[in-house]
């Protein structure tokens, strides 16, 4: 007896699905905020039937933690990104241009701000994003450590992601009076940052 399968979709197929899914998520939550959103009027973004969603994302929270991801490697791009030694005298250089990186992708992208600064409430996607910084906390003290020789640094916290953390709650509390982050909150948010990191590393660093 001959068993007949049903062939599987093409890889490429279903990742297009979910780009398409991604970007009607995404322009929704620019546009409406984290409240608004459904697979619904996701669906109806996409011009899609809902099942399809559904296919792929069981819930909203799920959805917003896939978009949550998809900021975060922005994140991990920028710090990935090449960086001209010349361009850096002291390590309070290297934090700015970190900072001015991650402040263009909020600034560009009103979802990543819904997501990561406005007040949604939703506790699967605030983990989500908690459990990122400490991915991207790591990445930056590996960049840190490429640049300039860094002391010992504790192991009991994560020193580069909390500072991110303390950053973002500046950038947050501008979102939330401003709807944007402002040019002077953008200085405050980076000032705290600089100002955190400065609590474990001296003025001045040996450069590599």
């Amino acid at each position: 007896m001959t068993r007949t399968t049903t062939p599987r979709k093409p890889r490429a197929r279903s990742q297009a699905r979910i780009d398409s899914i991604l970007d009607a998520a995404r322009t929704l939550l620019a546009s409406e905020g984290v409240a608004s959103l459904s697979i619904y009027s996701v669906a109806e973004r996409a011009q899609i039937p809902p099942s399809s969603v559904y296919h792929f994302f069981a819930s909203v929270p799920a959805l917003l933690e896939a978009l949550t991801a998809d900021v975060h490697s922005a994140f991990r791009a920028c710090l990935q990104a090449p960086i001209d030694p010349a361009r850096l005298n002291t390590w309070h250089d290297l934090s700015r241009l970190v900072e001015q990186r991650m402040l263009s992708i909020y600034n560009d992208d009103a979802a990543a701000r819904q997501l990561i600064l406005a007040q949604h409430g939703l506790s699967e996607v605030t983990q989500a994003d908690r459990q990122h910084d400490i991915e991207l906390g790591d990445l930056m003290h590996k960049l840190f450590e490429q640049h300039f020789q860094l002391p010992v640094l504790p192991n009991d916290v994560d020193v580069f992601a909390l500072a991110m953390e303390l950053g973002d709650r500046v950038y947050a509390r501008s979102v939330q009076l401003y709807g944007q982050i402002t040019p002077r909150m953008a200085e405050e948010g980076m000032r705290v940052f600089d100002a955190y990191l400065g609590l474990y590393l001296p003025p001045f660093l040996p450069r590599r």
